[in-house]
Formats: C-alpha cells, structure tokens, sequence
C-alpha cells in the first residue's frame, strides 16, 4: 500500500507566514528601538554629565570670588592688621580664633609673610601638623586653590595683609579662608542631576555623593580616571553599567585630584526592560490575533481544498460515495467537479473488470473442477458396473473397490480444498499444537496418495518441543500436505527413487517449514503467477488450488510460502508463521484461542 504523501498543508503555511512575519517585525521593532534608545540614553547621560561638571566649575568660580571677597573684607580689617604686627605665634593663634568665627569659613589660616603658617582652623575636627604640613605646601606653590589633606577636600583662597595702602605698604602676612567639599556640598551642586560625583586623588574617593560600596568599587578603577577632557566611558561596577566622565584638577590642588562624574544607566535599562516588555506584548497579542483572523480566512480558503483531499483518500481507500465540496473558491470548485466525473468512470470501470475477473474466475474453477469431478466420477461409474458382474472373483472386487475408494477420496479432498480456500480469511480456532506432528500426519496422508508412489519422504527437525505454534491444526495440516504432494508430483519421473524432505527450524518469534525436493524444477513461465488459484501446468490432475491454499493459510498465520529457489534436482520452497506463543504455558495446557 502506497504511503499517504507527507507535507505541510496549505492553512499550516499561512500560519507560520503570518507567525514569521510578525515575529520579524517585533524582532526588528525590539533591535530599531533599543540601538535607538541606548543612543539617545548615551547621548543624554553625555550632556548630562558634562552640564554636571560645568555646574561644578561655575559654581566653584563663584564660591572662589565670593571667598576672595571675604578675604578682601577681612584684609582690611585693622584688628586683623593689628594681630599680625605682634609677630608672636602664640598671640596670633589665639586671636585668629575669633576672626574665624565672624568668618564662619570651613577653613581659616594666617599665615607669616614668610609662608610660616601662624594659625589653621577648621570645622568638625582641630587643625593637625599635617593639616599645617600641607597648607604650607600648597600656599607656598602659589597657584593651587584645592587643599587635600587627612581625607578632607577644601577649596580656598589667600589674601596679603598689607601695612599701610597696597600700592605702597609692607605686607604683614596673608589670609586663607575656604569651605569644605564634602558630600552634603555635592549634592548642593548636583540637585538638578541624577549623577554622581567623586572627587579622587591617588586612585581612591576622597569625598563622594555616591553610596559607600560604589565608592569602595570605584576605588582603584583606572579606566576611569583616564576618561578625562570630558571623553565619556562606560563602566562597570557591581555588575552594574555607568556612564562616567573626569575633569583633571590636579594643577590646582596640592596633590593629583580628579572629580569623577558617574551616572548610572539602571533607570534607563529599566525603561527600555519595560518597553521591550510592551513591545513583546503587542507582538504576542498581534500574533494570536492574526493566527485567529488567519486561521478563520485560511478555512474559507482551504476548507474546500481539505474536504476535496479528504474525499480522494477516502476513494482511495475504497469509500466511494465521499462527499465531495460543491462550494469554495472556483478553481477548488472545478476540480471537485472533475474528480466527480473521474470518480464516476473509474468506479464503471472497475465494476467492469470485476464482472470480467469474476466471469474468467468461475469459468477457471468450472474448467478445472469440472474436468477432475468428471475424471473420478468415471471411474467411481465405471467400477461400479464391474462390480456388479457376479462372475468376478474376490480380488477381483476387492480391487474395484479400491479404485472407487480412490475415486471417493479423491472427489472429497477436491471438495476439502475448495471450502477450505473459501474459508481462509474467516474466524478460525487456533491451538497450541506442535508443527512436527502436524508435518508427520501430513505424510502419512501423502503416502497414501498414488501421485506418492515410489517417492521417499523424510521429516527434518532436532526437537519437537520446539516446533510449538498457536495455528489452526486442519488449516495448517492441509497447507503442509498440499505443499508435500506439489512436490511429490514435481519428482514424478525423475529417478526411480526420488526424495522429499520437510525440514523444521524455528527461533522464538517464528517457525519454517521448508519442503525440498529432486524434480525438474519449476517452469519459467509460472514461476510469476505460481501461488495463483486455478494454476496448475505441467500437472495431469489437480485443480491448481494447493499452492494458493497453503499462501492463504500461512498468511493467515502471520507469515508467507515462497519460492526460494528451483532448479533440475532441486527445488525449495518455505514456508513460514508467527509462533504467536505468549509463555511455555500456552505449550503445557493448550487452549482455544479466538484469532
């Protein structure tokens, strides 16, 4: 049987266009979006932090003036002025003290005309020697505003106190005043920012608005610090991504210092998350809508085309009364039409042959079984005249007798093969049995066959417990004779004493049988057409029937008779079934099984 033809249909390809192309638009929508949204976000957070360091720079040129102003007032201050001319430490010392009060400045100094720092002041913690050590150093470099020292960040400025005008007056020492650059002053600078700012020095966060494990992280990032010029770098820190940018301070302050402005792209991913998710949504909505509407307008298309397809199989396997589609798009419509009409010829056509075959069948089986009924019918005629001549003697009649006893039985097991091969495809009842008894029985009637005479049979098999089988005994019996005595007619005339073997083989599944015999062999010329009813050339009796039988019955049995090989002093043919045995019990308490 012809395998039904694989491929995809017709509703299934304009799914899966719809579903592609879909898929190819949120795909592209999802690629088009997020590379233009990471530019804008990257061009945004550029400007970003470059209006962060320009708010920084702008707003320390302010707080610079605004300390230089501070610093004037005090300069001219004659109290001040006054302190200075006693030129004793410990005096200045203690009467800055006050003077750094009224400035309420986060870092106050005076210094010596020499550069000798005379008193520091500072809030949150008391002025140290090394706070001393590196404000001399830095006011001694002359153009340096930053101070960095102990952790502590300022910004400041020095003014000269003069004796006298400016123009023309002695200068009595300077005055340092600045603010702290600390957190909370950041933060100050940045309001209008989501950015961060640290300012470094050294590679490490000397003051920072950021939170205290993205400045540990930030500690000894390099890359970073060489993003100076306001040249953007992307960054990470705890698997996070930045954006971050440094301005380069460190000519202006009393040791390398950098302010490092970061933002992070956290909120942005987060967005774009968010947008890809709506993306997907819309894709995924759009995809089951269209499968819907794609799905309703490719069953108005297809529908037609499916039930027109559904009805060629179905004629195919033999249901000739299919409906077919009268509706549908015209060309769907038109074939219907035709198939409608080949339809209608093949089926005329085919009750033609059959009425043909038929015919031809019956006029076979007619010819043939008429022409053997005929033969015993006279001899069974004709004997039975002779029996009735009483001057015969007992031998005599006792040889009539047999003749018609042949006669009988040979009409008998004419009729047996014809009820049997009309039976072999019905319910039969099957037992256990063992396939080497049934061999042996079916000998013993081929010997007793006059086509047997002078023919040796010889039965092969190594153990009988092993040739077990579920068949139908007489079914089996009779194909294993009919095959015996085709071969037994096959070696008449061949030698004086020719030979027939059955031999046994089996394995667990299945079981042969295969009859070897020394005759002339099989003819070419129905080698094609052997296991055919009615097809009995070279024979001078039979009705062609014991071949097919012995097919219809092993088929029946799961299996197959074949002619393995023929030619002049030997011919086999094989005949095989499914043993079909469950368990060694079905073998020790055979029962009836149901096929």
């Amino acid at each position: 049987m012809n395998q039904e033809p694989r491929g995809i249909s017709t509703r299934l390809m304009l799914v899966a266009a719809l579903v592609l192309v879909i898929a190819s638009i949120t795909i592209s929508s999802l690629l088009v979006i997020g590379h233009r949204m990471r530019q804008q976000v990257l061009e945004d957070f550029s400007k970003d932090l470059v209006h962060s360091v320009e708010t920084f720079r702008s707003f320390e040129a302010q707080r610079l003036a605004a300390l230089q102003r501070e610093n004037a007032l005090l300069a001219d201050l004659p109290s001040l002025r006054a302190l200075m001319t006693t030129n004793d430490q410990r005096t200045i010392e203690d009467g800055a003290q006050d003077f750094w009060k009224v400035s309420e400045s986060d870092l106050f100094a005076l210094v010596s005309n020499d550069g000798h720092i005379l008193a520091v002041y500072t809030t949150g913690s008391p002025a140290n020697a090394e706070l001393r050590s590196d404000l001399a150093k830095a006011f001694n470099d002359g153009d340096k505003h930053y101070l960095l020292s102990g952790g502590r960040l300022f910004e400041y400025s020095a003014r000269p106190l003069y004796f006298g005008d400016e123009a023309t007056g002695t200068v009595l020492g300077y005055v340092i005043s600045g603010y702290a650059i600390d957190a909370s002053f950041l933060r100050q600078i940045n309001r209008s920012s989501a950015a961060g700012i640290a300012f470094v020095s050294g590679a490490h966060v000397v003051t920072s608005t950021l939170d205290l494990s993205l400045q540990d992280a930030l500690d000894g990032h390099q890359e970073i610090f060489a993003a100076s010029h306001g040249t953007p770098t992307t960054i990470s820190l705890h698997d996070k991504r930045y954006l971050a940018t440094a301005d380069d301070l460190s000519r202006e302050a009393s040791a390398p210092l950098q302010m490092v402005v970061m933002e992070s792209f956290a909120q942005a991913e987060q967005s774009q998350h968010e947008i890809n998710q709506l993306l997907v949504l819309v894709g995924l909505f759009t995809l089951l809508a269209g499968t819907v509407l794609m799905l309703a307008i490719s069953g108005m298309l297809t529908g037609s085309l499916e039930q027109l397809a559904r009805s060629v199989h179905a004629f195919a396997a033999g249901d000739n009364a299919s409906f077919l589609p009268q509706r549908g798009p015209r060309e769907v419509r038109e074939l219907s039409h035709a198939f409608a009409a080949m339809r209608e010829e093949i089926q005329q056509t085919n009750r033609a042959l059959l009425e043909s075959e038929r015919l031809a069948t019956i006029g076979r089986m007619a010819s043939s079984v008429s022409h053997d009924l005929r033969h015993y019918l006279a001899a069974v005629y004709a004997n039975a005249e002779f029996l009735a001549n009483s001057n015969l003697t007992l031998d005599e009649r006792a040889e009539l007798f047999a003749d018609i006893r042949m006669a009988v039985n040979g009409t008998t097991e004419l009729i047996d093969s014809l009820l049997i091969f009309s039976r072999t495809n019905g319910a039969a009842q099957r037992t256990v049995e063992s396939i080497s008894v049934l061999v042996e029985r079916a000998m013993a009637l081929v010997r007793a066959h006059p086509d047997a005479e002078r023919v040796r049979l010889r039965a092969a098999y190594e153990d009988a417990s092993a040739t077990t089988a579920l068949v139908d005994a007489k079914q089996m019996e009779r194909a294993i004779y009919n095959l015996l005595l085709n071969a037994c007619q096959a070696v008449r005339g061949s030698s004086n004493s020719p030979g027939v073997t059955a031999a046994i083989a089996s394995n667990d599944k299945h079981l042969t049988v295969t009859i070897t015999d020394e005759g002339v062999g099989v003819s070419e010329a129905i080698r094609d057409s052997l296991f055919e009813p009615f097809v009995s050339a070279g024979k001078q009796n039979g009705t062609g029937l014991g071949l097919t039988l012995a097919q219809c019955v092993a088929e029946e049995h799961g299996g197959s008779v074949q002619l393995v090989s023929s030619r002049p002093g030997e011919t086999v043919f094989v005949l095989s079934i499914a043993r079909n045995i469950v368990n060694k019990e079905l073998i020790d308490n055979p029962v009836e099984v149901a096929r």
